[in-house]
């Protein structure tokens, strides 16, 4: 088999090491990872009154403490203790045994701040954020990384607040270190980031028992292949422990513990390439599809609304925030309808809701076509727009057919802004 080694050069330098042979370098991220992924997946840590065994020193003076321990599958056994202080009517504290030798006084302070905010009984509550370093150990056996440091962010919300009740004993906490730099594959080059998502500070992937569910590995390697400037969720999110498809080539990656150096070698099993979504953001060309309205009638999008701007709208009956943004929409529609805007929703109800659709439409004022297969989040063209959240709005101009607006800025009394100067420049 030909074997290309892949090489993470670095985009920021926090903590770094030279790749044998190659000379490449991996960069890791200590801290601040979270955002540069764009998510997270919080774990939960059950909190409980009596201090584990294992605790051999907490910190003096605490008044009203709760108690759990991490123990990453990567750790070699080691256990973090985390104590948390939440007396009434005093600041609550936080405490990580970032070295997990049991004694909470002798580490770095970890951060808890709070932030009162509304709840849904209208009364005010707190909610607690902030974090602390956990130092994961080298390979017991020293041949696959150095030991390092990674950033746990964790948050809580109010014990007294009764719609958190089922989180009352529960602190969530998720990664917030990782790699990153560029990955190498027949000489062409990916912006990438590894993921160690489960927080197992072993970024091989080695220290957790396989599983033969496609996807579930603990590890996961995200590359820009399609040279956007971010990571697509589909297509661009790959799990370490699977064979995956780049330009129609299958890979398998070995990655070393700590993260910092990663090999790919051509595999002989052969799995399709997901494709990546489209780039749908501002000043774009939109995708273009031919469908059948709920009224039987063809729509061909966007070619038919030359001399228009046309909102698309992925929505849904069942959707609270996109039922919650119909009157702006509404609103637009009735104002500038008759100077040249129009809309196309595109509804992810499932099967059998055709009449809910009609009804909701007809309470709300919706006069524009919509275009149901009944397919729900693989509704045909939501597939192809790769949506995974609704609403989704992209505005369009029907002579181009790029995009004029997007998203966020669709929200509110946005839309009419951008709609009235969209139909402003046609004008023009």
């Amino acid at each position: 088999m030909l074997s290309t080694l892949v090489v993470l050069v670095p985009l920021a330098s926090l903590a770094s090491a030279t790749v044998p042979g190659d000379g490449g370098t991996l960069t890791r991220i200590e801290s601040g990872a979270s955002a540069k992924f764009g998510y997270y997946a919080p774990l939960r840590l059950e909190l409980v009154e009596t201090p584990p065994e294992s605790l051999t020193k907490p910190p003096a003076a605490l008044e009203a403490p709760l108690y759990g321990v991490i123990q990453p599958a990567g750790a070699n056994g080691r256990v973090y203790h985390v104590i948390l202080d939440e007396p009434d009517g005093k600041p609550a504290r936080l405490f990580i045994d970032a070295n997990g030798n049991g004694d909470c006084t002798d580490d770095a302070p970890a951060t808890w701040e709070g932030k009162p905010s509304p709840g849904h009984d209208g009364k005010e509550y707190t909610m607690h954020s902030g974090g602390g370093m956990l130092e994961f150990p080298a390979s017991t056996t020293g041949d696959e990384g150095k030991a390092f440091n990674g950033h746990i962010a964790a948050y809580r919300f109010d014990k007294n607040d009764p719609a958190r009740e089922q989180l009352k004993g529960v602190l969530l906490y998720y990664r917030d270190y990782g790699a990153e730099g560029e990955v190498t594959l027949q000489g062409k080059s990916y912006k990438a980031m590894l993921d160690d998502g489960q927080a197992t500070g072993d970024f091989s992937g080695r220290s957790q028992p396989p599983t033969d569910k496609a996807g579930d590995g603990p590890i996961r390697l995200l590359m820009d292949v399609n040279g956007n400037g971010k990571f697509d969720s589909r297509g661009e999110s790959f799990d370490t422990s699977d064979p995956f498809n780049i330009g129609g080539t299958t890979w398998e990656v070995a990655v070393a513990r700590d993260g910092l150096t990663l090999t790919a070698t051509q595999s002989d099993k052969v799995v399709a390439e997901i494709p990546t979504p489209p780039d749908h953001s501002t000043g774009k060309p939109i995708l273009a599809f031919e469908a059948t309205d709920m009224d039987g009638n063809a729509v061909r999008f966007p070619s038919q609304y030359a001399g228009k701007v046309v909102l698309l709208d992925f929505w849904a009956t069942w959707c609270g925030p996109c039922i919650k943004e119909m009157p702006h929409v509404v609103a637009a529609y009735e104002k500038f309808h008759d100077m040249g805007f129009e809309v196309l929703g595109v509804t992810l109800d499932s099967e059998d809701a055709a009449e809910k659709i009609r009804k909701t439409a007809g309470e709300k004022g919706m006069k524009w076509p919509q275009i149901y297969d009944g397919g729900g989040w693989k509704a045909a063209i939501a597939d192809k727009y790769a949506i995974n959240s609704i609403p989704a709005t992209f505005l369009v101009d029907g002579d181009t057919g790029l995009i004029i607006a997007v998203g966020r800025a669709l929200s509110g009394e946005g839309l009419a802004k951008e709609v009235e100067a969209a139909l402003a420049k046609k004008k023009g």
